[in-house]
């Protein structure tokens, strides 16, 4: 039986993708390594194929034609057999003593006969050029080293929320929940760590820095200019998430808080794009997006308009546009994303 399941997307990765099985590799018999070939067009194949020869019990390659990031998550979800599951992007890599660490546990867990649902590790910004590596922690909010539920958490900061970077789910709950990322499409990982959670009863947080998330690349999905070209996907994947949520569907009261607040954020994130583009095309779709949130869920709408950073991105005319440019620029200094 396969502890953990790991699946890798890969499109056009031959330069860097290496790295990324190399540490995967550490976890031995207990892992089971996907890497989803999305279509590539250069060396991408070779290297997985090479890979899976290499180790047979270990990785398995797996060819598609291309169906963009989400795509090839859900053909990794569909092939994996391990107890857990887990995304690590190609160009990303993990650190081998939190790995081990982790294994160990949830090899415990199983053991133990206990449910788990989600494990929740930190992740670092390995930012190209940055001296001090930022670590994005839980140990504020999340009961360290324990099993919790959704009552059992604290306080999120506007820059802590959980990314897929930081979880491991139960791929069970995964495939029975029905889980499913649309195709050709970027920034589903948002979609990842929002749709399951309403299914996700017990949580277990270890404070180690796991996930380490590379950052800085110019051809990067969440390079700011690279987010401005792409901002229609950043839209449809917020309206998709949108849709998603129900207040009624949402039992546990401070899940479903959670999950308005990552909403706030995604409303913030694709409005401070279409304002940082310039054109008047786009200062309409962000008035837009905001109709569609009304029309679509008006309590929803009435919850995030009147936050800190939904009031912020509405602000009238160029100097409401100044002021939420500037407003991004602090926190994008102090967060460190992009």
């Amino acid at each position: 039986m396969k502890i953990l399941s790991v699946a890798i997307p890969c499109y056009n990765s031959q330069d860097y993708m290496r790295n990324c099985v190399e540490s995967l590799l550490v976890g031995g018999d207990d892992v089971e390594i996907i890497i989803v070939n999305d279509g590539s067009k250069d060396s991408t194949a070779e290297i997985a194929n090479e890979y899976a020869l290499r180790y047979p019990n270990i990785v398995k390659a797996v060819h598609q034609e291309n169906g963009g990031h989400g795509e090839a998550v859900n053909t990794g979800l569909k092939n994996s057999t391990g107890v857990f599951f887990k995304v690590v992007d190609s160009d990303d890599w993990v650190n081998k003593e939190a790995y081990l660490k982790i294994l160990k546990k949830l090899k415990e867990i199983i053991e133990s006969g206990k449910n788990l649902d989600m494990l929740i590790a930190n992740y670092v910004y390995e930012k190209v050029g940055a001296k001090h590596k930022k670590v994005i922690a839980y140990h504020n909010v999340l009961p360290v080293e324990q099993f919790f539920t959704w009552e059992d958490i604290g306080h999120f900061r506007v820059d802590q929320y959980i990314l897929m970077h930081s979880v491991i789910y139960r791929t069970e709950l995964l495939k029975t929940c029905g889980f499913e990322l649309p195709k050709h499409t970027f920034y589903v990982d948002n979609i990842f760590v929002f749709q399951p959670l309403p299914f996700v009863k017990d949580m277990y947080y270890m404070d180690v820095n796991f996930y380490r998330y590379f950052i800085g690349r110019e051809d990067q999905s969440v390079n700011e200019k690279v987010m401005i070209s792409r901002i229609d996907q950043q839209i449809r994947v917020t309206k998709i998430m949108i849709d998603y949520f129900d207040y009624k569907k949402v039992t546990s009261k401070k899940c479903s808080k959670y999950m308005v607040r990552y909403l706030d954020i995604m409303m913030t994130v694709s409005s401070i794009m279409l304002i940082l583009s310039g054109t008047d095309e786009n200062y309409e779709k962000k008035k837009e997006l905001w109709r569609y949130l009304k029309s679509s869920n008006r309590k929803l709408y009435h919850h995030l308009r009147w936050t800190i950073l939904g009031n912020s991105m509405n602000l009238p005319g160029k100097g409401g546009r100044k002021v939420s440019e500037i407003g991004y620029k602090i926190s994008q200094k102090f967060i460190g994303f992009n």
